[in-house]
């Protein structure tokens, strides 16, 4: 083999021992593994208790309301970590040091503003 296919040599030797592995495993399963059946197991499990309803029940918003305001401030505390890592840094320039804590603390007001209005209309109370 040689010219341009060469270059997929590793690819194609990664994607075989890939699917080689994961069929390996499912046929070393199914020879070796326990072979005890029950009534209860295709039932479905949940945290030992019998399931109650079907599994398509609606939820109400607010559980996904919370969800999003706890998204909003996981992605602010990323986006703050770094500022807070690098801030030292930037104080060696008094202008973009001051420039650089003026755009966080608009950014955390923002943020505030945003959760104030959320708490006002009740909107994390799950009840």
């Amino acid at each position: 083999m040689s010219g341009p296919l060469i270059e997929y040599v590793p690819l194609i030797v990664g994607v075989v021992v890939a699917v080689g592995t994961a069929l390996g495993m499912l046929v070393l399963n199914a020879m070796l593994g326990p072979k005890r059946t029950n009534p209860s197991k295709p039932l479905p499990f949940e945290c030992g208790n019998t399931a109650a309803g079907p599994a398509r029940n609606r939820f109400h918003v607010k559980y996904y309301l919370v969800a999003l305001v706890f998204l909003v401030f996981d992605v602010e505390a990323v986006f703050l970590l770094p500022w807070a890592v690098e801030y030292r840094r930037l104080l060696e320039s008094p202008v973009l040091g001051g420039l650089v804590l003026l755009e966080a603390l608009l950014f955390v007001a923002v943020l505030a503003v945003g959760l104030l209005y959320v708490w006002k209309r009740d909107a994390l109370r799950l009840d």
